[in-house]
């Protein structure tokens, strides 16, 4: 039997895979930088936790409540906000996490700034391990669908992807509501596994914990926000067991790791489409073992590259006349004798 100690790591770890996973759908996948994928997690944890607990509808009904209520915000935010790119699209998302935040502090059914208290118990070990299953085997079909691969077009190049008449902005605004549902699923696992809800739960933090998650697991492939989520949520909770000084500045060395891994694989634990080269550390002329390869594939392909390997020049280039400061066309052999006599 597993004590109620890790028992509890095991739940969160379980909600934090729902997390991470539905966040790389729409980061890893498609491209797209969401910081306020925390504020789908409290909506579907509150409409969750007021449906079992003011109007008596069961658990399973209240959660996929949740994630469809989650959907439509996501539908909302989705829709204007992923016109936009990068930084832009970060800052609306981000906005719009704090906008969610502080409508639930404000409203007298979530209990402001109180919180929600009173919600029912009914999330369990295996009620949280079948969501996980069930999640990643949609994310897996997702991904490996024609979709999918629309998805990862559009990750790698948005505007050849438009070209090739792929419908980009539909693409994203359906990532966008598949991910929020997710999310949405996740926060209702959440509220009935702690049977208390407070707004500060989803801030910005919170996004930004999921987020590096899925930048640690590797972004892009199935099994690395698992990965990323299932380390996150131990490591703090296992340098506590180390010695006294490490678990009292636990959090400082958990930043160190994350620093140091990073550098040594930036890429991720678990990077789509990694070779086992890459698992060393890399050299200082470029951290991504991918831009190395890149900067060596063109130094070889310059003309200096060429002519170092032993390529001969072509005859047909034209010839510089130094003195005259133009440019000669080359002539047929003996013709420049008949010239210099002349």
């Amino acid at each position: 039997m597993l004590s109620p100690y890790y028992y509890q790591l095991l739940v969160i770890a379980c909600i934090n895979v729902i997390m991470a996973s539905s966040l790389n759908l729409v980061t890893g996948c498609a491209g797209q930088l969401s910081l306020g994928h925390a504020a789908f997690m409290g909506i579907g944890a509150y409409t969750a936790a007021i449906l079992t607990s003011s109007y008596n509808v069961p658990f399973v009904a209240a959660l996929i409540a949740g994630g469809i209520f989650a959907a439509f915000f996501g539908l909302l935010v989705g829709l204007p906000t992923l016109r936009l790119k990068g930084d832009y699209l970060a800052i609306a998302t981000l906005g719009f996490g704090e906008i969610i935040r502080v409508t639930i502090l404000n409203m007298k059914i979530t209990g402001g700034p109180f919180g929600l208290r009173g919600i029912s118990k009914e999330t369990n070990l295996i009620i949280s391990v079948t969501a996980v299953v069930l999640a990643c085997l949609a994310l897996r079909r997702l991904m490996k669908s024609r979709f999918g691969r629309a998805l990862a077009a559009i990750r790698e190049d948005e505007v050849a992807a438009q070209a090739m008449g792929i419908d980009t902005t539909r693409h994203k605004v359906l990532a966008f509501v598949i991910a929020a549902s997710l999310a949405g699923i996740a926060g209702g696992l959440f509220a009935h596994w702690f049977r208390y809800l407070n707004p500060s739960s989803f801030a910005f933090v919170k996004s930004i914990e999921i987020l590096s998650m899925v930048v640690l697991g590797g972004m892009g492939s199935l099994e690395g926000p698992v990965v990323g989520a299932v380390v996150l949520t131990f490591a703090p909770e296992l340098l506590r067991g180390v010695s006294s000084f490490v678990s009292q500045y636990r959090m400082l060395f958990y930043g160190a790791l994350l620093v140091i891994m990073m550098l040594v694989r930036p890429q991720g634990l678990i990077g789509a489409g990694v070779s086992g080269k890459c698992f060393r550390l890399p050299e200082f002329r470029g951290l991504l073992c991918s831009k190395a390869k890149m900067i060596d594939k063109m130094k070889g392909n310059t003309r200096a590259g060429r002519i170092k390997q032993g390529a001969r020049e072509p005859a047909h280039l034209p010839a510089v006349n130094a003195a005259a400061g133009r440019v000669q066309p080359a002539t047929a052999e003996g013709e420049g004798d008949q010239h210099a006599n002349t």
